[in-house]
């Protein structure tokens, strides 16, 4: 390689010789070597993992009490003369209903025609009925790989 040289002018005060300690010219920079830096990066697996869910199924005895109601209704004549309208009533567990109507005599009277009784009888029962339940849960399993550096 031949750096090119650039051309020298120099010149001397009225001819004569320059001085013992001049100052240096630079004539040419030479390049030698050049280092140059390249990064790279690459993927290296330092292990893996494994997730399953786990569903779980048991069988659970469920236990409540139910109530049932029972109504029976029973008709019951009155024919009975009377001066106002009665109201409903309850007497113990028995609710009365009164029907009336009206009769032409010969003056006119409210006539209790019949009550009706609704008797309401409550049991308990308790029933047991079998249930699945089911839960999940996570096993999670590791396995090792490369660490890093390893090849």
């Amino acid at each position: 390689m031949n750096p090119e040289r650039p051309a020298r002018s120099v010149s001397h005060p009225s001819g004569s010789k320059p001085a013992a300690a001049a100052e240096p010219v630079e004539v040419a920079t030479v390049p030698l070597t050049e280092e140059v830096v390249k990064v790279s990066k690459r993927e290296v697996v330092t292990g893996r993992v494994r997730i399953q869910t786990l569903e779980e199924s048991s069988d659970e005895l469920v236990r409540q009490e139910l109530d049932t109601a029972q109504v029976s209704v029973t008709r019951v004549p009155v024919n009975r003369i009377v001066d106002r309208t009665p109201v409903p009533r309850t007497e113990g567990d028995v609710m009365i209903v009164p029907v009336l109507e009206e009769v032409l005599v010969v003056e006119k009277k409210l006539l209790l025609k019949e009550e009706i009784h609704i008797r309401r009888t409550l049991t308990k029962e308790t029933v047991e009925q079998s249930v699945t339940l089911r839960k999940q849960r996570a096993k999670i399993e590791e396995f090792g790989g490369e660490e890093p550096g390893d090849k």
